[in-house]
């Protein structure tokens, strides 16, 4: 039995950013996750995708943003079971949790947090009728490695932050991007739409709205799209292209969480957002893209933020008698589990009381 004082389910950012929180407050974190590495989506999906909403960080790859958060959390010693799925809560005559794995390993803790993010997840596909002979023969649902398509032509389809990130992002390594969308307006952030038209304008972007991917076109590999036009007037566009991206974003399943008898909402968990972020169980909490309240953003900085309320108030949960006094980290520095210490500046002496 793996005991500890915070069990986070989901290793992705917010769950890692949870360690640290938990870590100023003196308390140990054990990890799950059903990935066999940290770091969620932004290690197993897109490691090289740019965000730009991380404070301090104009731009950071995905996988960099892992590679950082896990050397900020490393002087806390955190405890990892990967390659596994929660499967089953149970709760003890003491109040504590036992949460097991599909591979049988129990952790026992007094707090859960379920930090899963969008929970197991699979990419929306377009309904296309041969769009799966293609798969991994020209048709791909997410970018790894934009390496692979270094000098080659690329047709990418989606509204979203993903599509419009990805094409600008490629313009600089692919010999032609194209990016499709079935309406004028996009749905991601203003300023990735202005870029991306921006480009257009330049010619660095072929830029298609009203239209969408309906055909396939290749022998053994894909050579051709085809689009089709919402206005009936224009005849089909035939793009020869080497790959095709549709960039649907993510169908999320909770998957075993949807068992443990939480308040769920739209695929989501129902969490006491003017509080301390916990579900309908008390001692059991929620953050991240898995939960859901008014005014709900799903952003990584959202998670962040969530993770820093929660931790505040899992601390009472575990010493309900013992009073924190919270200090900022300019004030008291970082000690970690293993002795080291960074030392705040002694000029700072603001503390909240």
């Amino acid at each position: 039995m793996i005991q500890t004082d915070i069990l986070i389910i989901g290793a992705g950012p917010t769950g890692l950013f949870t360690v640290f929180e938990a870590g100023l407050l003196k308390l140990k974190c054990h990890l799950i996750d059903a990935l066999p590495q940290p770091g969620g989506q932004c290690s197993e999906i897109y490691p090289k995708k740019p965000i730009y909403d991380i404070p301090a960080y104009p731009e950071i790859l995905a996988g960099d943003l892992v590679e950082r958060l896990l050397e900020q959390i490393k002087p806390f010693k955190a405890g990892y079971t990967l390659g596994e799925r929660a499967e089953t809560l149970e709760k003890l005559e003491d109040g504590s949790f036992v949460v097991t794995t599909n591979k049988g390993t129990r952790h026992q803790a007094p707090v859960v947090v379920i930090a899963g993010g969008l929970g197991s997840f699979e990419p929306r596909k377009p309904a296309i009728a041969n769009i799966s002979i293609y798969e991994s023969k020209g048709v791909e649902y997410m970018i790894k490695d934009p390496e692979v398509y270094r000098d080659k032509k690329v047709v990418i389809s989606g509204g979203g932050d993903s599509a419009l990130d990805w094409a600008i992002y490629l313009t600089d390594i692919a010999a032609e991007v194209s990016l499709v969308h079935r309406r004028e307006e996009f749905r991601g952030a203003l300023d990735s739409v202005e870029k991306a038209r921006e480009l257009a304008k330049i010619g660095k972007i072929k830029l298609y709205t009203k239209a969408e991917v309906t055909e396939l076109h290749g022998a053994e590999e894909l050579k051709a799209v085809v689009l089709h036009h919402t206005e009936k007037e224009r005849e089909p566009t035939y793009l020869e292209t080497d790959y095709f991206i549709p960039l649907f974003g993510l169908s999320p399943k909770l998957g075993p969480l949807g068992n443990w008898g939480l308040d769920i909402e739209r695929n989501a968990i129902k969490v006491n957002n003017a509080k301390d972020y916990q579900t309908n169980i008390p001692g059991v909490f929620a953050i991240g893209d898995v939960n859901t309240y008014e005014g709900k953003l799903k952003l990584i900085l959202s998670g962040f933020h969530e993770a820093a309320v929660m931790c505040q108030y899992a601390y009472n949960v575990i010493n309900p008698n013992k009073r924190y006094v919270m200090k900022y980290t300019t004030v008291g520095g970082v000690q970690g589990f293993d002795g080291s210490k960074k030392e705040a500046k002694k000029e700072v002496v603001q503390r909240i009381l």
